[in-house]
């Protein structure tokens, strides 16, 4: 029977530092570096897996599944690491690739490693496009601010149209990027080389809008396929999830079953509250932000909705349309439940209690996903109050 080796392998893009540990020896059989390529390693690792039952695994990194996925058909155990939960030694100042694959093998000998979801190419590329969309809207967001800040270095000040009149003393501010606005941005001119930069930054405002707006229409159908179309019917039962959250959530999270309970889906989007305790005392302080950051801003996007008082608006009657009554009930209670939580924590900070909103808007995104909805009894009262 062949011996177990524990190889930890610190990925680059383009080489592998691995160190292979067999148990009962804290020295490295072996420490070397190789190409990072697809025969490399299966070359590599074939002439291993000949005299050890290999563990492998590497730090999640912008290097991906692809090496993963490589050993995996050669039938070699191989996970992607958290390296956030990697234990490192705060007075070891010296880190190299070789020390860094050592330290990798001894943890996954050690059981100390906390390995992450693979998902499938399928899986990952559908989540590639929602990401691309992510940052799409963000370089929007910023061309829409460097064409504001430009007309303000020119002396030209957006007004709303004299109709728009102030509510009592308090002046209103004007709103950008409406239908009218877009008619005064296009009326504008310039002169000299004002004019060029104006052309050129409205035209590629206008590129990214309707770049926008392409994306918004893949993921809207991607949405529709049969691997996504229920799921996202449920999700978008709640109030301040459509259809682009609902495949941030389900795009990134995955596979909700492996959450055992709600709280564990909380806290790995980072939005329970971190502790500092010892002895008799105990500090609580703000959520750990340790998780997946655009489910954690979805979610609170989604929050502030639930400070109004709960109602059913067209749009969201819309999306509960020919949903399963149990699946609307549960969404009935998350509203009810929701907006008193809200102003329940807002005496102390409005933000805190958008953050606490989410943190249990989790919790019934968990249940709709994973079947854990509401009782009869319970079903009635909810779509009674709705």
């Amino acid at each position: 029977m062949k011996s177990i080796a524990y190889v930890g392998v610190d990925a680059h893009l383009s080489t592998l530092s691995v160190c292979l540990l067999v148990i009962g020896s804290n020295d490295p059989v072996l420490q070397t570096k190789l190409l990072n390529s697809r025969n490399a390693v299966k070359k590599f690792f074939a002439k291993l897996a000949c005299k050890y039952d290999l563990r492998v695994c590497y730090e999640a990194s912008s290097c991906g599944y692809v090496l993963q996925r490589w050993l995996a058909e050669m039938q070699i155990d191989c996970i992607v690491i958290a390296p956030s939960l990697v234990a490192k030694k705060p007075g070891d100042r010296i880190k190299t690739d070789r020390r860094d694959a050592a330290l990798l093998a001894r943890e996954l000998r050690s059981g100390n490693l906390t390995a992450v979801r693979i998902p499938t190419p399928e899986e990952e590329a559908d989540r590639t496009l929602v990401r691309l969309r992510g940052s799409l809207c963000r370089d929007t967001v910023k061309s829409k601010n460097q064409v504001l800040k430009f007309l303000v270095s020119r002396g030209h000040y957006y007004r709303e149209p004299v109709s728009s009149k102030p509510v009592g003393k308090k002046s209103v501010k004007p709103s950008h990027w409406t239908q009218k606005h877009w008619v005064w941005l296009e009326a504008l001119e310039f002169i000299g080389s004002d004019s060029i930069v104006w052309e050129q930054m409205l035209g590629i405002l206008k590129e990214k809008i309707a770049r926008l707006k392409t994306m918004d229409k893949h993921i809207s159908e991607l949405a529709q396929t049969d691997r996504y179309r229920v799921a996202v019917g449920y999700i978008c039962c709640l109030r301040g999830i459509a259809t682009l959250s609902a495949m941030v959530l389900l795009t990134e999270i995955g596979d909700f079953a492996r959450f055992g309970k709600a709280r564990q889906l909380m806290a790995y989007l980072g939005l329970v509250s971190s502790e500092d305790s010892s002895g008799d005392s105990r500090r609580q302080g703000a959520i750990t932000k340790a998780g997946n950051t655009r489910c954690r801003h979805v979610l609170v996007e989604a929050a502030w909705k639930y400070k109004s008082k709960p109602e059913t608006s067209t749009l969201l009657r819309k999306r509960r349309d020919g949903q399963p009554e149990d699946i609307v009930a549960h969404a009935a209670k998350a509203q009810q439940r929701l907006h008193a939580k809200f102003w329940t924590v807002a005496n102390k900070d409005l933000c805190k209690a958008a953050v606490a909103v989410a943190r249990e808007l989790a919790g019934f995104v968990w249940a709709l996903m994973t079947g854990n909805c509401v009782s009869s009894s319970e079903k009635r009262a909810a779509l009674a109050a709705a």
